[in-house]
């Protein structure tokens, strides 16, 4: 059995959240939790009574109480959840209005902002008033395309207050994959950016800007940031636009108003990542996601009011979502625009150390990125502040666990979570209270009936399956957009086992009860009819000094399936037979020969989506000669074309 690699102390453990929690909640119910087992497995065997503590205990502002907790409990999709409750997702993200920072804006180029919540406030009651002279009402769209920086929290508190759904891409999207998303959901507003700085260069948005208005005839106004210079040009939009503070400054005067509105009114739309089709519009309604973010940034997050949180992300990502509900809690949130390794790979530490970050988020592929380039954290910044590492996006390797305590910090919780843009949090996720173990998340969440099912729709345990939840929680999706009958929303997660949610992650559930994940389902490995995750595979290649980075799929081949291995060498090294021998045997030694690829190839790139997920899918269709539908969802789109007809993929 792995050993920790962290075990929280007696004093942490007795000042979290969680211990606070378990403490009051055992107080009210009368009796006694042995372990955090024993506290999940009552969370999701009593879901009313535990949503009904979080609700309470976390004091969710609400200007109607709830008539019942859950409805129709059993039914999934169908419960209902806090019927009769009004309430607003906004208001309760902006509870303090007083001087404490609300927000620090950081930027590659140097600047540096610092928003208050009474600031903060202000603004949301101004830009909100600017939208409602726009016609906005409740149930209307607000599209933004946007940096992140504090105009666009401005820009979405400002719309969820008035009960309006906000849906953001980041100004690096081409203007296709915007299209595409913000296409289906005809907004009334745009924001925008004239222009971003990243990686040293300032890219133009106004065009792309433009381009949207003239396709987007829904679209009756454009407020634009002025990032790029302080007065920029507006002449592309027609006189149909205004200067993002300009029209901050009209709503001088007003209040905060907050439209009361039931516990599943709609506020977000997120996209699925549109590589093997079009995105999905993803609803995700007020109560649930507040609830949900609650509960993992208080209880599994040990998130408070004195904390600075970071998370490294763009607002097209989910986790820029999950971050802005920190406000929440009252913390003091770090917003980063641009590269994260502009001007040098440390550059990101640096800063947590220069704000006293105390909850440092980024993903799996950063902290692997991060190793490759030799950065050293606690050698070039004073990490003493930081309590907590956050890590999602793809699985965390055994390495980058070992990585963070080996030169970022010894004491430090390391959380890697794992859950999606399809519920807007998290099914496995940290736990401040327990031993973290590589390569494991060390727990499921609180009132998430999370488990492993086989091919047969059975529970299976110290083996891969396929992750499922096998009750409702509050943060499932309200809806599709453009979906009455809901037929595709049923398709996606219940139709392979029905009134159960598949996720499609491979997963397993091991003996401490932590989560262990293998990557996504359908893009498993079947040699010879045995499932194989590609994080199996990614962990002993990327070990390796001479590999920069990887891809596997399964190739179609003579009735069966082979596995094919590509990888980037790094700068100056060769994929010759002796790198290919040492692959082979680095990948038999730490998995299996089942795992040993057929073919190993060399690449120039690997193709990653916006939120650094690799595509294995649309490469396997392009190594099959099947159409890959929206590569403006990609990054690097022209990548795909590197595995085009290969010559070493025909025998």
């Amino acid at each position: 059995m792995s050993q920790p690699l962290w075990t929280p102390s007696a004093e942490r453990v007795r000042s979290a959240n969680l211990t606070r929690f378990t403490a009051a909640l055992e107080a009210r119910l009368g009796r006694r939790f042995g372990d955090y087992a024993e506290l999940w497995r009552w969370s999701i065997e009593d879901r009313a009574g535990f949503w009904r503590a979080i609700w309470e205990m976390a004091e969710v502002r609400a200007s109607h109480g709830w008539d019942e907790v859950l409805t129709d409990g059993e039914r999934m999709p169908g419960a209902r959840w806090f019927t009769g409750a009004k309430l607003n997702f906004a208001e309760n993200l902006l509870r303090r209005a007083d001087p404490h920072p609300a927000l620090v804006a950081r930027s590659e180029d140097g600047r540096r902002r610092v928003v208050s919540y009474r600031e903060l406030g202000h603004a949301v009651a101004r830009f909100a008033a600017y939208l409602r002279g726009q016609g906005v009402v409740a149930g209307d769209r607000v599209a933004g395309l946007v940096p992140n920086v504090p105009e666009a929290v401005i820009a979405m508190l400002a719309t969820t207050s008035i009960g309006a759904l906000w849906s953001s891409c980041s100004p690096d999207f081409g203007a296709r994959a915007v299209l595409d998303r913000f296409g289906q959901i005809a907004p009334k507003v745009l924001v925008t950016c004239d222009g971003y700085p990243y990686a040293g260069k300032v890219h133009d948005c106004l065009e792309k800007g433009r381009e949207l208005v003239r396709e987007l005839p829904s679209v009756r106004r454009v407020a634009v940031i002025p990032y790029a210079s302080p007065d920029p040009g507006l002449t592309a939009f027609s006189g149909a636009a205004d200067l993002f503070p300009d029209a901050v400054a009209s709503g001088a005067g007003h209040e905060l108003v907050f439209e009361q509105l039931p516990f599943e009114h709609p506020i977000y739309v997120l996209y699925s990542s549109g590589t093997t089709g079009a995105p999905k519009c993803i609803v995700h309604g007020a109560g649930g996601t507040l609830l949900q973010h609650v509960k993992e940034q208080w209880l599994h997050t040990d998130l408070r009011p004195e904390d600075r949180f970071f998370y490294f992300t763009t607002c097209g990502w989910m986790m820029w979502n999950w971050l802005l509900s920190g406000l929440a809690r009252g913390a003091t949130l770090l917003l980063w625009d641009g590269s994260p390794f502009h001007p040098d790979p440390g550059v990101l530490w640096r800063i947590a150390a220069e704000e006293g970050i105390t909850h440092f988020g980024t993903s799996a592929k950063y902290l692997a990125a991060a190793e490759k380039e030799g950065v050293r954290p606690s050698a070039i910044a004073d990490l003493g502040e930081m309590r907590a590492l956050l890590s999602t996006g793809s699985p965390l390797l055994h390495e980058s666990f070992e990585y963070v305590y080996r030169e970022v910090k010894r004491d430090l919780h390391l959380a890697s979570i794992s859950g999606g843009t399809d519920l807007l949090s998290c099914f496995a996720l940290g736990n401040p209270c327990l031993p973290v173990v590589a390569p494991e998340i060390q727990c499921r969440g609180l009132g998430m009936a999370v488990d492993s099912f086989d091919d047969a729709g059975r529970p299976v345990a110290g083996a891969p399956g396929e992750l499922v939840c096998t009750k409702p929680f509050p943060s499932m999706p309200v809806g599709f957009w453009n979906d009455p009958d809901q037929a595709r929303y049923r398709a996606t997660y219940f139709e392979r086992f029905p009134g159960v949610w598949h996720h499609g992650d491979l997963v397993e559930i091991t003996e401490r009860g932590g989560v262990i994940v293998y990557g996504r389902s359908d893009a498993t490995l079947n040699p010879g009819g045995v499932r194989i995750g590609t994080a199996e595979v990614y962990r002993p290649v990327e070990s390796l000094a001479e590999i920069a980075d990887s891809l596997v799929i399964g190739q179609e081949w003579q009735g069966d399936v082979r596995v094919v291995l590509f990888v980037k060498t790094r700068p100056g090294v060769v994929l010759d037979r002796e790198l290919e021998n040492k692959l082979r045997k680095t990948i038999r030694e730490s998995a299996s020969p089942r795992h040993v690829p057929a073919r190993i190839v060399a690449v120039d790139d690997i193709p990653y989506t916006r939120s650094g997920k690799k595509v294995e899918l649309a490469v396997r269709n392009v190594i099959h000669g099947r159409p890959v539908e929206n590569r403006d969802a990609l990054v690097n789109p022209d990548a795909l074309d590197l595995y085009r007809d290969l010559e070493s993929l025909r025998s």
